[in-house]
């Protein structure tokens, strides 16, 4: 159904900036530009006019406008680049306000829009989420791979073979009674083998893009006073620890996020791990242990490599063991110390090497939401394959199970009734967007 009213938003971030984008989407964003800059500028073609209201000039702008089915919402759309001072902002969306027809936008409206007007699937949308929240190179690539429709084409492909194969199999149910002179089998066995395939690629790689989204923990784990705050200070390059010479200082859990080879590492000072008569301090180590479990990579550090004591927290393949204090340790093993420096930068690659790793093999699946939709219909295919190897008697049941798995596939590009899911996509959306 088509929107009636028209709304408009700083598309733009908030503040002084060098420009600032006002965004106008509806019936009303051509009649808007004339009201303001009293003429309209060919579609697609930026002009600089000076905008009015009552009487008053504004400020200069580059305007542009976007015919319906040619922009971003698939209405007709115009943009103001404004000067980017907050008075010149404010000005302008007062002016708008005072429009009969124009309203505020509201979290994510501009995006829904496109989606309603079929200029975007749902995934596409999520993949433009996470692209505006995008903090490492990985994270914008697969991001903008999502959004780009990568995952939406993959769909279409997997949906027109299921459909193809339904259709053989309906031509078989319906002409029963008759001679059939083709046996579609094979045929449909191929189909739904080659769709299942793609699922379970697809399926195998969510775990990797699931970690490029959300990121990595790395957890420094080892006995009080080895050197894990001091470590920690000298990676972030800045004091987010206290450090002393009292064991049991670091009592909860320090979180440092950066950027690693391009993907989201955040390093977990824990307090140090040994038998304490203190309450609180065990809370401390409890959680500690805790989040080590959970973490995707432990670094142990020890006062040497035939240390075995792991604290009481499992090791796992890809944990890195290091000599803690390396500036006072005459050792020719790895060591890592976090008042010189000794060993980070290997430190730091070691776990870079190993993330990255992880990530190889991802897939387009970036939300749970998605890997739920695929794994329902490859386990419909799966039932249907064994169904089409038991022969004709079979047909209506293979069928029905094909119809699940495109329904599957729908709900995941939005062809379904999902408006609980876009509440909860929207209400993270920033205004203007």
């Amino acid at each position: 159904m088509e929107n009636t009213n028209t709304i408009f938003a700083l598309a733009s971030a908030r503040g002084r900036a060098g420009v600032a984008v006002v965004r106008v989407s509806g019936p009303q964003a051509f009649p808007c530009v004339l009201q303001l800059a009293k003429t309209l500028s060919p579609p697609r073609k930026a002009v600089l006019r000076t905008l009015w209201a009552g009487g008053e000039p504004l400020d200069q702008a580059l305007v542009m406008t976007f015919e319906k089915g040619a922009s971003f919402t698939g209405e007709d759309v115009a943009e103001f680049h404004l000067h980017g001072g907050v008075a010149v902002v404010q000005s302008v969306l007062l002016a708008l306000s005072k429009i009969d027809g124009l309203c505020p936008a509201g979290p994510g409206e501009f995006t829904r829009r496109a989606l309603e007007n079929n200029r975007m699937d749902l995934p596409q949308v999520e993949g433009l989420a996470d692209l505006i929240e995008a903090e490492t190179e990985a994270q914008r690539k697969q991001a903008l791979h999502v959004m780009r429709g990568a995952l939406g084409e993959k769909c279409e492909r997997w949906r027109i073979k299921l459909l193809r194969a339904m259709a053989l199999l309906e031509a078989v149910i319906d002409f029963v009674d008759e001679d059939v002179p083709v046996d579609v089998g094979p045929e449909v066995l191929e189909l739904l083998t080659s769709v299942r395939k793609d699922l379970l690629e697809e399926i195998s790689g969510h775990a990797a893009s699931e970690r490029i989204r959300d990121g990595f923990e790395v957890a420094l784990v080892g006995a009080p006073n080895i050197g894990k705050s001091t470590l920690l200070n000298a990676i972030a390059g800045r004091d987010v620890a206290i450090t002393s010479e009292i064991a049991g200082t670091t009592r909860d859990v320090i979180e440092v996020r950066m950027d690693l080879g391009g993907l989201p590492v955040t390093i977990l000072d824990l307090a140090g791990i040994r038998e304490s008569q203190d309450e609180v301090e065990n809370l401390g180590i409890g959680r500690a242990v805790s989040r080590a479990n959970a973490a995707d990579i432990r670094v142990f550090l020890v006062d040497s490599l035939s240390d075995t004591n792991k604290f009481g927290v499992d090791s796992k393949s890809g944990d890195i063991i290091a000599i803690g204090k390396g500036d006072i340790v005459d050792s020719s093993d790895f060591s890592v110390s976090g008042k010189t420096g000794r060993g980070i930068d290997a430190l730091l690659a070691k776990i870079s090497d190993e993330v990255s790793g992880r990530v190889s093999g991802s897939s387009s699946l970036i939300r749970q939401r998605h890997l739920e939709a695929i794994v329902n219909a490859e386990e419909n295919i799966s039932i249907a394959i064994e169904k089409v190897r038991l022969g004709n008697d079979f047909n209506e049941l293979i069928a029905a199970d094909l119809r699940f798995s495109v329904v599957a596939l729908d709900s995941l590009i939005g062809r379904m009734d999902i408006e609980e899911v876009l509440g909860e996509i929207f209400a993270g959306f920033c205004i203007g967007k």
